[in-house]
Formats: C-alpha cells, sequence, structure tokens
C-alpha cells in the first residue's frame, strides 16, 4: 500500500513516469536496471546529482521527502526479488562512475551483490 501511495504522489505533483530505471553496475561489473521513483524533473541532466550545478532546481515538489525519507529506494525491492541486489551490501554504482568501478574491481567489490542499504 504504501508504494502505491507513494505512485500517486510522484504522478500528481509533476508530469512523467513514476519510475525512474537508472543504470547501475551489480555483481560481477553487469549493468542493470534499477527503479526508484522519480524525485527529480524529467528535463533533469543524466549526470550523478553531486556533479549538477544546483541540484534543488530540478527537484519535483516532493523530491526533496522521496530522497530525504529513502522512500525514492523502495522500488528497488523488485531487484532483490529479481536476484540483482541484496539488502545489504555496496550501493550500485551509476554505469558512467568509471573511476569507483575500477577501485571496485582492484579490490574484488565487483563479485558482491549490491544492496539496497
Amino acid at each position: 500500500l504504501p508504494i502505491l501511495i507513494v505512485a500517486l504522489c510522484v504522478r500528481l505533483t509533476s508530469p512523467g513516469p513514476i519510475l525512474y530505471w537508472s543504470k547501475r553496475v551489480g555483481r560481477f561489473n553487469q549493468i542493470f536496471l534499477m527503479p526508484k521513483f522519480r524525485s527529480m524533473r524529467v528535463d533533469t541532466p543524466t549526470v550523478a546529482t553531486h556533479l549538477l550545478e544546483n541540484p534543488d532546481r530540478f527537484l519535483t515538489p516532493i523530491g526533496s521527502f522521496l530522497r530525504k525519507s529513502s522512500v525514492d529506494e523502495l522500488p528497488q525491492l523488485w531487484c532483490i526479488l529479481a536476484g540483482k541486489m541484496s539488502f545489504v551490501g555496496p550501493r550500485p554504482a551509476l554505469y558512467n562512475q568509471y573511476d569507483l568501478i575500477e577501485l571496485r574491481t582492484a579490490h574484488g567489490v565487483d563479485k558482491l551483490l549490491p544492496g539496497l542499504t
């Protein structure tokens, strides 16, 4: 029920899809699609949030709440059920975080399932 309520709130507060599908790096550096409730406007550049000049200007009306409460992460339960993620493990890197992927591979972290926490 909470997932349905959040989905409805996302739909009613901003145009665009309810979910944002992000390319992430999983076990053995395999790329997979990870869903999140969309907290940013659809015209947001496709880069890590910390690389945006003023990320707050791209937030949807409920985006700040979704991020601060981690409610935007709920759809990732699908990835756990599908075997692409676990509850606990390293956060999955973005597909274009090459330096992080290289470091994780060098230290064997790529052998672990990425986690929700």
